[in-house]
């Protein structure tokens, strides 16, 4: 008899096996806040980001992840106009003497919420945090913040839209048409940054949680398992006008298939206008990434993933797109000043 199911095979709740369950991004670098809680609060204005990523297109059922987020700083006394701020036409707010006269953010707090919603075939997940974060200046030039954030996860199958390989399988026992389950979700991180360097730690699901969606006693395995996110970049000017920030973020899930896995990035931009990134996933795909700032009010962008896995017969890639908002921005920044 076969034992698996999407459930299953998803929330590794067959015995001994475990996945990778949280969505993949390809935009993070652009939105770190969504991996680490660390940075809540880390720039001038209050940051709004929506996202929909629409993976391995072409399979039924294949990933839809959405999510909404917002953050803003409380309590930061140095919101005032910084290099970025109403320079003369011609002048790159982003040159090299925007770096010379960089300083550390003054001490302050943050908040935020996250509101995100994964769906794989019968299974979907929804998930709501609130965070909080703590920036402190280290000296003159960094800054070195720690965060948490907590909420619930409500994780659902629809049992209704399940074709079962073999009637009556005791994987799904006797469950009703559409059966869920709250899960507290608790991450926390800390966030490193600078003029031209930042690095992260995060850890998402840090409490352990077990998953019971089965009758059968063999099923009852399943563990909501923590994850941890490693992540560091470097940001040089290649001219006056143009910057790179090569990138690595390093991703750790205790038993799952690969238990390691690195993401390498490197992203160019020309002044605050424009930028454009190229990614390589090891052992899984390429990505490819441009964005545009508009004006100081709003941001878009767009990435593509190739995967170089099996499933690329069947798929036509990944597709991801992220619109920004700066609210409250009174000085005028037109993007992020310790994000980029």
């Amino acid at each position: 008899m076969k034992k698996a199911s999407l459930l299953l095979s998803l929330l590794g709740v067959a015995a001994g096996a475990t996945a990778q369950q949280r969505p993949h991004y390809t935009q993070y670098i652009l939105n770190n806040y969504i991996l680490n809680p660390a940075l809540t609060g880390i720039e001038n204005y209050t940051d709004v980001k929506l996202s929909i990523r629409d993976q391995w297109v072409g399979l039924n059922g294949a990933p839809r992840t959405t999510y909404f987020s917002i953050h803003k700083p409380v309590g930061k006394s140095d919101n005032k106009a910084t290099p970025t701020s109403f320079l003369p036409p011609g002048e790159n707010p982003r040159g090299a003497t925007y770096w010379e006269q960089y300083e550390a953010s003054a001490p302050h707090h943050g908040i935020g919420m996250i509101l995100m919603n994964d769906r794989t075939g019968n299974l979907n997940r929804f998930t709501a945090n609130v965070s909080y974060a703590y920036h402190m200046g280290l000296n003159t030039k960094w800054n070195l913040s720690a965060g948490f954030s907590a909420g619930i996860s409500k994780i659902g199958y629809d049992r209704a839209k399940a074709t079962p390989a073999v009637a009556g399988d005791v994987a799904l026992g006797d469950l009703n048409v559409y059966i869920s389950k709250f899960r507290p979700d608790v991450n926390v991180g800390l966030w490193l940054y600078g003029p031209g360097f930042y690095a992260g730690l995060a850890a998402q699901q840090v409490v352990p949680q077990k998953y019971v969606v089965a009758d059968d006693a063999s099923f009852n395995k399943g563990k909501l398992l923590p994850h941890l996110f490693g992540t560091m970049g470097y940001r040089f000017l290649l001219t006056d006008d143009i910057n790179a920030t090569p990138s690595v973020m390093m991703k750790y899930v205790a038993g799952a298939p690969t238990s390691v896995q690195y993401d390498l990035n490197v992203k160019l931009q020309y002044r605050d206008l424009l930028w454009a990134s190229g990614g390589y996933r090891i052992q899984d795909g390429y990505s490819a990434m441009l964005g545009l700032n508009v004006g100081n009010t709003f941001n878009v962008s767009y990435a593509y993933d190739f995967t170089t896995t099996p499933i690329n017969t069947a798929s036509r890639g990944t597709h991801e797109l992220m619109i920004g908002f700066l609210l409250g921005n009174r000085w005028g920044d037109t993007c992020p000043r310790n994000v980029w």
